[in-house]
């Protein structure tokens, strides 16, 4: 089938050429009547503007690029939602790369962004990256860059990100006043800022309640529901008392819950458990479990929102980088409720 171009609205309609292409760029000279009838024509037709010819043009090809961990855990993609949505509303389409949580694949796509000519990268590094991973590169050729919840220590761009510290206190907190004394938390090996905030919330409200701080208590690894249950065999074997599990995350939670019930301790009664990011099962099962709300939709419209923003001031890097964080919200439910 013939592609449809400008040239032939322009003939349908008996108008010039540049007419035409005012008219769907909705130019301030053209008048509303003869915008009217330009795109009832074009979609009676079925025009559909050339973009790679639109993005020579313009030096934009109004495509973001959004390079996510993964995307089987709810919370990526519903940061994927909120981004999606506001740069849908101001016309930019999203291009997807997940890292799996791996450096070299982060490289490959950031290569692919950088291939595609996108107009600016939104991320969230992956758990292998150290240092600025990639990145730098992107900032060196000033190429707009924004990350949301993980954000590479160094780098000084825009961020949006939630109150990690306050998450990990006040489900600390939440705990020692529903009467636990006892808490283990759970948390990553790796050197990664929002998990060491999370621990930090956890140290410093062990110190305001004046409750000890027992490194036997603080297990770190790799977090997913296997490593929760291994957890849980662990403090056994090692016949470390505990009366509660705050995890960095609700997968090891989930298989924290599991390996409690298959070994016949009550939850809340005998453990409490506390997740982090309100994964949609956590509402599902039995008990449900509480958990903290990371905010995700808002997070990735704010970011979105704040990357448009500076795009529109034009010299993206001039600008001091807004750094937005979040307040967390803490989700009691059936785990932690004596």
């Amino acid at each position: 089938m013939k592609r449809i171009t400008i040239l032939d609205i322009a003939k349908e309609l008996n108008i010039t050429f540049s007419t035409v292409a005012r008219a769907l760029n909705d130019h301030p000279a053209i008048s509303a009547a003869t915008k009217q009838a330009v795109r009832e024509t074009a979609d009676r037709l079925g025009y559909r503007p050339n973009r790679v010819a639109s993005s020579l043009r313009s030096g934009k090809t109004k495509i973001i690029g959004v390079l996510v961990p993964r995307l089987d855990v709810s919370f990526f993609s519903s940061v994927l939602h909120g981004i999606e949505g506001v740069m849908n509303e101001n016309g930019y389409t999203i291009l997807l790369f997940q890292s799996q949580e791996s450096i070299k694949q982060e490289a490959r796509g950031i290569e692919t962004f950088l291939r595609s000519r996108v107009d600016g990268i939104i991320a969230s590094i992956s758990l292998e990256t150290e240092g600025n991973g990639s990145y730098s590169e992107v900032r060196d050729r000033n190429i707009p860059l924004a990350f949301f919840d993980r954000v590479p220590q160094g780098l000084d761009v825009p961020a949006v990100t939630i109150d990690d510290y306050q998450g990990g206190f006040m489900a600390t907190e939440h705990l020692i006043k529903a009467g636990y004394r006892r808490i283990v938390h759970i948390n990553q090996y790796r050197d990664i800022n929002i998990f060491n905030e999370r621990l930090r919330g956890y140290l410093d409200a062990l110190k305001q309640y004046g409750l000890p701080i027992d490194e036997n208590l603080i297990i770190k690894g790799d977090f997913s529901l296997e490593f929760g249950r291994q957890c849980v065999r662990e403090l056994m074997a090692a016949r470390i008392d505990f009366d509660a599990i705050f995890t960095l995350e609700d997968f090891t939670a989930m298989g924290v819950v599991q390996e409690l019930k298959a070994i016949g301790k009550r939850i809340p009664a005998d453990v409490g458990i506390v997740g982090f990011a309100n994964e949609a099962f956590t509402n599902l099962v039995s008990p449900t479990i509480s958990t903290v709300d990371q905010c995700t939709v808002e997070m990735g419209e704010e970011v979105a929102r704040l990357f448009l923003k500076l795009l529109k001031k034009g010299d993206y890097y001039k600008h001091k980088p807004e750094k937005i964080v979040l307040t967390p919200r803490l989700l009691v439910r059936e785990s932690s409720s004596r």
